[in-house]
């Protein structure tokens, strides 16, 4: 059987172009690497020297904005400080956060788009946990304390992953 060696791109259809690729561009940080407005496509790339696309924007999304199209689309960025850096910008620019979590083995800021669209940034921790693990983590804390934080949580869930339930209710009620 052959088998896949990567997820290469994923494409979504947004309600306005030109708002969808300021936001990626502007806010996300993502380059544009080609685009044929009168298709209505926009291709993007975190890394264009070595992948042509990892988002395509397309123009003429029908559905309504409340309905769930995705689960979530995922960056990776290569440090904590990065990862920082995109809470501060988020704040800045009014991105609506969905959850601020620890996965374990990652530290992701969930938000989404202009569209709706559910997006998460995330820092690999390096450490091995089981999933599902969702835990609250305060990335207002010194980094040193970021990753403690992190690694007492490991040590006492790795095996079993965990689920903050009282976390969980309270993302869910500031929706």
């Amino acid at each position: 059987m052959p088998g896949i060696q990567r997820i290469s791109h994923v494409g979504i259809h947004v309600f306005d172009l030109d708002v969808a690729r300021a936001f990626y561009t502007d806010v996300v940080g993502l380059t544009v690497t080609d685009e044929n407005l009168e298709r209505g496509m926009v291709f993007m790339s975190s890394h264009p020297e070595a992948e042509h696309h990892e988002l395509l924007l397309c123009a003429g999304r029908d559905a309504d904005r409340d309905d769930k199209l995705l689960q979530q689309i995922s960056f990776r960025v290569d440090t904590l400080r990065s990862l920082l850096e995109y809470r501060d910008r988020f704040e800045r620019e009014g991105v609506r956060v969905d959850m601020v979590v620890s996965h374990g083995n990652a530290i992701g800021i969930y938000f989404f788009d202009p569209d709706g669209n559910r997006i998460e940034v995330f820092w690999g921790t390096g450490l091995d946990a089981h999933q599902v693990f969702l835990h609250s983590i305060d990335l207002t804390l010194p980094e040193n304390a970021i990753v403690a934080e992190v690694e007492r949580q490991v040590a006492l869930y790795s095996e079993t992953g965990v689920i903050q339930e009282d976390f969980m209710h309270k993302q869910r009620l500031e929706q």
